[in-house]
C-alpha cells in the first residue's frame, strides 16, 4: 500500500493554497499521479486508497509546528507492500525547503518504517530550477542522498494540457507558465476543459473556485472571453454557457441594482403626480406646483387639463 502526505503550513498566508491543493489532490488523487507522474502511476492500485488522518511535525529547532495535510495509503500491484508518497505544497520559496523536505521524509519513516516517495508541487514563480536533493557529507565519505520528485508548475506550458481530459491539469493550469496577455484564453480554454470531464456537479465547482482563486479576470478580461465564446460551436458553447462565470455573475447584480433604480423612479415619479393632482383640486397654479413636486410645469398642465 502507498501513503501520500501534503504538507501544510501553519502560517496564515499559505493555509488557503495548502487547503485547496490538499484538497485537489485528495479528490483527484489518480488523475494527479497519472498526468504529472506518469512513471510512478503503473505500480500502483487505485482501487483501494485511504487517505489517513493528519500527521503533525515539530521543528523543535526552529520552534515550528507543520501539518502533514494528506497521507492516502495504497496497494503496489502484485505486491503486498505500502509505498508513502509524501506531497508538499508549496506557494513560496524557501532556501532551506530540500531539507525540509527530507525531515519531513525522516519523521514519517521513523513513525510508519514504510518506503516513501517524496513530492513536491511548486507554484511561486522563480526561473532558476529549484534543487531536488538534500546531501549530507562529511570529508571522508557522502552519508546521505536525499532526493524527491517535484512539480514546478511556472515551468509548464499550459498549452500542453489543453487536450487532456484530466482534472487535475485542468485546474493546475491555472498555475503553470503563461504570459499576462494570454489570461483570457487560458480561463476559456479551462472551461472547454471541464465541460469534456464526467465528474459530478460538487466536483466541478471546486474545479472552477480553485481555477478562479488563481486566475481570476478582470471584467474587461471577461468582456473578451465572453467574444471568444460566440465563436465556439454551438453544442460546446451551450455547455460552457451554464458554467459558474464571474461576468454572468456580475452582470445579474447590475441588473438586480438597475431594476431597484428604476422601481424607485417610478414610485418617485408616480407619487409627485398624485401630490401635483391634489394641489391642482385645491386650484393651485400649475406654476406653484410645478416649483412644490419637482415636475416639469408642462406635466403639470396636462395632469390639469385631465
Amino acid at each position: 500500500m502507498l501513503t501520500v502526505p501534503i504538507i501544510q503550513e501553519e502560517k496564515a498566508d499559505y493555509m488557503k493554497h495548502d487547503r485547496l491543493t490538499k484538497k485537489l489532490i485528495q479528490e483527484f488523487f489518480e488523475e494527479f499521479i497519472a498526468e504529472f507522474f506518469p512513471n510512478l502511476h503503473p505500480y500502483i492500485d487505485f482501487s483501494d486508497v485511504t487517505f489517513l488522518e493528519q500527521e503533525v511535525y515539530m521543528d523543535y529547532l526552529k520552534g515550528d509546528k507543520r501539518e502533514i495535510d494528506v497521507l492516502a495509503e495504497v496497494k503496489l500491484h502484485h505486491e503486498d507492500k505500502i509505498l508513502h508518497i509524501h506531497t508538499e505544497a508549496q506557494s513560496t520559496h524557501e532556501a532551506d525547503f530540500p531539507e525540509r523536505m527530507f525531515l519531513y521524509f525522516s519523521y514519517l519513516y521513523a513513525k510508519h518504517r514504510k518506503p516513501i516517495q517524496p513530492i513536491a508541487v511548486l507554484s511561486y514563480n522563480r526561473k532558476e530550477e529549484v534543487p531536488t536533493q538534500f546531501k549530507i557529507d562529511t570529508p571522508t565519505q557522502e552519508v546521505l542522498q536525499f532526493s524527491y520528485l517535484k512539480l514546478q508548475l511556472k515551468h509548464k506550458n499550459w498549452k500542453e494540457y489543453i487536450e487532456s481530459n484530466n482534472p487535475a491539469a485542468a485546474a493546475l493550469i491555472s498555475q503553470m507558465g503563461y504570459e499576462e496577455h494570454e489570461r483570457v484564453q487560458v480561463k476559456l480554454e479551462f472551461l472547454r476543459m471541464i465541460t469534456r470531464m464526467k465528474i459530478n456537479p460538487a466536483q466541478l465547482e471546486f474545479l472552477y473556485g480553485y481555477f478562479e482563486t488563481y486566475l481570476n479576470l478582470s471584467e474587461e478580461e471577461e468582456k473578451q472571453m465572453m467574444e471568444k465564446m460566440e465563436k465556439l460551436p454551438e453544442e460546446e458553447k451551450e455547455v460552457v454557457m451554464q458554467l459558474p462565470n464571474s461576468y454572468f455573475e456580475r452582470g445579474k447584480e447590475e441588473g438586480i441594482e438597475k431594476g431597484i433604480e428604476k422601481g424607485i423612479e417610478k414610485g418617485i415619479e408616480k407619487g409627485r403626480k398624485e401630490i401635483a393632482a391634489e394641489l391642482l383640486a385645491k386650484d393651485m397654479s400649475t406654476r406653484q406646483v410645478a416649483e412644490i413636486t419637482k415636475l416639469a410645469e408642462e406635466d403639470v398642465k396636462k395632469l390639469a387639463d385631465k
